[in-house]
Parts: C-alpha cells; sequence; structure tokens
C-alpha cells in the first residue's frame, strides 16, 4: 500500500487497525502484527509503536511485556459503553453553552443546521454536523474535554456516518433538539440530546457489525 502523503504515518497505522477492527479481520483477543502492518503501509515500525501506544491509552488494544499488542475486548456493550461516554463529554460542552449562549454561537449553529436539515447531500450534512459539533466544542470545552472528545472520536468509523440515509433519519433530527436546547437556554435537555443521538448511534453500529458477523451475534448483553 502506498505512503498516502500529508497524513501522520502514525495516524495511518491507527486507521488500518481500526479498520481491521470494524471489518471483523481483528477481533478481541487477537494480537496486532507491527510487522505485517509495516509492510502494508511502507512505513516503519516507530510510527507503529506510537500508535499502538495511543490506542491503548484509549482502550482499544492492550499490551503484554515480551508479548506484543492485543485487541481489547470487542462487543456489543463495549460500543454502547463508548458511544454514552462520547456522548456524556459532549454533552457537558452543549449544556454549557445552553446556559450561556451567544447571538454569534447561535447564528453559526442556526446556518449550519439549515444544511444539516437538506438529506440532498448527505456528505455536506456530514460535514456541518461535525463543523457544529466543533463549534460548540470550540467555545466550551476546555482544552482537557475537548482532549477527551477527541480520543472518543478515535473509535466511531467515519466511513459509515457520511453515506447512509438510514442514519440521516434517525440520528440527524437530533441536532434540532439540540439547537432548540441551547437556543432556549435548557442545559439539561442539550446534554440529553447528545446522549440520546450517540446511544442511537451505538444501536446502529451494534446491529450493522452484527449482520457483516463483525460481532458474535450469539454473544448476549450484560446490560
Amino acid at each position: 500500500m502506498p505512503k498516502v502523503y500529508g497524513v501522520k504515518e502514525k495516524d495511518s497505522a491507527i486507521e488500518f487497525i481500526l479498520t481491521q477492527i470494524f471489518s471483523g479481520s481483528l477481533r478481541g483477543g487477537d494480537r496486532v502484527d507491527r510487522s505485517a502492518i509495516a509492510a502494508k503501509l511502507g512505513i516503519s515500525r516507530v510510527p507503529i509503536q506510537e500508535a499502538l501506544v495511543q490506542l491503548e491509552n484509549e482502550g482499544i488494544l492492550s499490551t503484554t511485556y515480551h508479548r506484543g499488542a492485543f485487541v481489547e475486548r470487542f462487543d456489543a456493550d463495549v460500543i454502547r459503553e463508548h458511544y454514552e461516554v462520547w456522548g456524556t463529554l459532549i454533552g457537558i460542552a452543549s449544556s454549557r453553552a445552553a446556559t450561556h449562549p451567544t447571538p454569534r454561537l447561535l447564528h453559526e449553529l442556526r446556518s449550519l443546521l439549515d444544511i444539516i436539515r437538506d438529506p440532498s447531500n448527505l456528505r455536506d450534512v456530514y460535514s456541518s454536523s461535525l463543523e457544529f459539533r466543533r463549534t460548540i466544542n470550540r467555545e466550551y470545552a476546555g482544552p482537557r474535554l475537548q482532549a477527551s472528545i477527541r480520543s472518543a472520536r478515535t473509535f466511531i468509523p467515519q466511513s459509515f456516518w457520511s453515506t447512509r440515509h438510514d442514519v440521516y433519519e434517525v440520528v440527524m433530527p437530533h441536532y434540532e433538539v439540540e439547537y432548540n436546547a441551547i437556543h432556549g437556554r435548557q442545559p439539561e435537555q442539550a446534554r440529553a440530546a447528545c446522549v440520546n443521538r450517540a446511544m442511537m448511534m451505538a444501536e446502529m453500529i451494534v446491529v450493522d457489525f452484527t449482520s457483516r458477523g463483525v460481532l458474535d451475534e450469539d454473544r448476549k448483553s450484560t446490560r
């Protein structure tokens, strides 16, 4: 695989490993082969090690001295937990926005919401939804919260959300709810909109991954 210039080699390794997990090529307990990744991506083992450290810090991999890196438990409950954490984190920033919304913030969010409402171009909808979130985070999330949100986003397969019409139908209306809560200075409703959207996203991922054999259908939820 040729190098993708302009992309950090560590990030390429992270994307490769996550793609392997999301496709079912790597499953919980499987060992991550550094040499195979280096050969596939045409990069050295140094950025691969950096990728493994980041993914371990984010709870996706675990490393054992002299044995290597292994995929952590990966099942429906892990996916739900991840999205619940992500929804809670972005909900903190959104609730702060609803407590003290500025006219500039409301104008920017309203402009983005106008694009999100139009399903004719899903890629525009997706990019505007990301900017909607970034706009809130820039204004109302401190550096620690922003770092946690960025970390949580690693585990979200971006291509899944940018091309599917059912994502628009199920997930996107929650942006309307969140905007109305911010505009109406209702912090708890803004927080709830973020968590509810995240949990709906989790269920869509679980259904898709189960149908494709990425998750074991016979492994029952413990919740």
